[in-house]
């Protein structure tokens, strides 16, 4: 019964991780066409460095609370899990306040190291105003994030999960609206509206304390009943409390600033590099057609594959502790094929139809510049998918330390090769030396895996052959149907006519693979079962 409740819970988290990232998503279309390619690159120069000071400010203490409490629960020491948390609470308080100083008070010198005079459409001083705006979520994110970690280690995934929706659902609402008051109603200028844009993440922190408080309301009694019933208490000295919560914070801080850390990289070198080869008039719409638009949509697929795999993760770290190796390497061969199987036909699919996509969702005015753009990032979709559950797939057999070595080497590739990747080969330029930086990140996890647990690769790259065989089809089916339409419609007659262009390629591309998939047996032979849907869906 628990371990059924435990994967509805963490079918649950990535439902709702999904729907989060789903609507991070659909949101950009209506923002984009309101501010622009050049409004976007202002908001995301601002969110890069939050999501990376929210990191630093956090050190994944989060997510090893959850751990540290279900490890004391399991001992039926709720005593010492709830101290964990109300400790853990403070320190967040304190670490926020902190990375708000330093992000609101530095930001001028920030946007100095960043900044070239030659670039056009954007101010230095709008950049200045927009990241003091996004500074003020990073007093309350971090300790809102604790409670969401002390009801994940009590096994409640319903708070983590509702708070995450809750969360993202009105920062949009209070995004979309405050923009289009602005903008539209008020005729204001793009970086006041992009300031309130940024300013959304504080109102949905305080939405999703709201709810966090609601269910701390509901489940307080009952989680003190269970330490006044607790018959021995250990008190366990603070120093040592600390000591052990960061000893587990370490390797789950990594893996979340891993993106951050490339698009920083970019921030520091673009605009400049871009500028020397005389390109400073389209840097900013170059830059936002990748670093925002295009990660939008690609990190679609992403989530889904890392969420299943990710799900998989417990169950390695489990199997890993008994000492049951071969059960081990299924689980991995399992995580790792669940990447393969999503993630590489949607790449596909992605850059066959990138100017479609692009134009239908963001509008054609720059198509020249951001559709090409676009179809060059989709396959950092695979890398960075594979670099996520690779990474905690090390963390699962005890050698999260490599973590830091693997990702040390990718983000060393991207700072030297950048600026001169995009002196060379323009916008482009960026794109390639990530996918280069993250594939050798990816490799070197994997070499670790192969060589901590003597894991073999054959089944994986057999299947992984069989599954390009079938991505091959679907894109023949995908060029065949861009060749056909293109006697009567393409993405230059408009966003309309772009739209049903990607509706039906997404039929159809995605019905051949899913078909192939399905007919062969191989879904089945990856999700270790089958799927009844689509027994109903293909009449079996």
């Amino acid at each position: 019964m628990a371990r059924s409740n435990f994967i509805r819970g963490t079918m649950l988290l990535t439902g709702a991780s999904f729907l989060s990232k789903f609507l991070g998503m659909i949101y950009v279309i209506p923002f984009t066409n309101m501010v622009g390619e050049t409004g976007m690159t202002l908001y995301q120069f601002a969110y890069t460095p939050y999501n990376i000071m929210l990191s630093i400010s956090t050190v994944g203490v989060p997510l090893a609370v959850s751990k540290f409490v279900a490890k004391y629960n399991s001992l039926d020491d709720y005593y010492t899990s709830m101290r964990m948390f109300k400790l853990g609470t403070i320190l967040m308080f304190i670490s926020g306040i902190i990375a708000f100083i330093l992000m609101y008070f530095g930001a001028e010198g920030y946007t100095a190291l960043i900044w070239d005079p030659r670039t056009e459409g954007l101010q230095e001083e709008d950049l200045v105003n927009v990241i003091k705006m996004t500074s003020f979520a990073l007093i309350i994110i971090p300790g809102m994030s604790i409670m969401r970690g002390f009801f994940q280690g009590n096994e409640s995934m319903g708070p983590t999960a509702v708070s995450q929706v809750v969360e993202q659902v009105v920062r949009i609402i209070f995004l979309l609206v405050a923009v289009f008051t602005i903008l539209v109603l008020y005729n204001g200028s793009t970086s006041t509206a992009i300031g309130f844009a940024t300013f959304a993440a504080f109102i949905g922190g305080i939405a999703s304390w709201v709810v966090l408080a609601g269910y701390w309301a509901k489940r307080r009694k009952s989680l003190n009943k269970q330490v006044q019933e607790q018959k021995e208490k250990r008190n366990l000295p603070t120093k040592e409390l600390v000591s052990e919560l960061f000893r587990y914070a370490g390797p789950f801080v990594l893996v979340g600033i891993a993106t951050s850390l490339y698009q920083l990289v970019d921030q520091f070198t673009f605009l400049r590099a871009m500028a020397e080869i005389g390109k400073s008039d389209i840097s900013s719409i170059a830059y936002s057609s990748f670093s925002t638009q295009g990660h939008k949509l690609v990190i679609i697929p992403v989530t889904i594959a890392t969420g299943l795999s990710l799900a998989l993760i417990p169950e390695i770290t489990k199997a890993f502790h008994k000492a049951q190796m071969e059960r081990v390497k299924q689980l991995i061969n399992q995580a790792l094929q669940i990447i393969m199987f999503f993630v590489l036909p949607a790449v596909f699919g992605l850059m066959i139809l990138s100017h479609d996509i692009y134009t239908a969702l963001f509008g054609g005015d720059e198509i020249s510049i951001t559709g090409p753009l676009f179809a060059w990032y989709a396959p950092v979709a695979l890398t960075f998918a594979f670099f996520t559950v690779t990474a905690s797939i090390l963390q699962g057999i005890e050698r999260q330390q490599f973590t830091v070595i693997s990702l040390s080497a990718g983000i060393l590739i991207k700072l030297l090769l950048n600026s001169i990747m995009i002196q060379t080969f323009g916008a482009k330029g960026a794109i390639i030396t990530t996918i280069l930086a993250t594939l050798v990140a990816v490799v070197m996890n994997l070499w670790q895996i192969r060589v901590k647990i003597k894991f073999s690769y054959k089944k994986f790259i057999k299947l992984s052959i069989l599954m390009s065989i079938f991505t091959f089809f679907m894109s023949v089916i995908l060029l065949l149907m861009k060749w056909l339409t293109g006697y009567f419609i393409t993405y230059e007659d408009g966003r309309f006519q772009a739209l049903i262009i990607t509706m039906v390629g997404v039929v159809l591309g995605g019905g051949t693979y899913l078909y192939l998939g399905y007919a062969s047996t191989l879904f089945e032979r990856i999700v270790g079962r089958r799927i009844k849907i689509l027994d109903r869906l293909f009449g079996r």
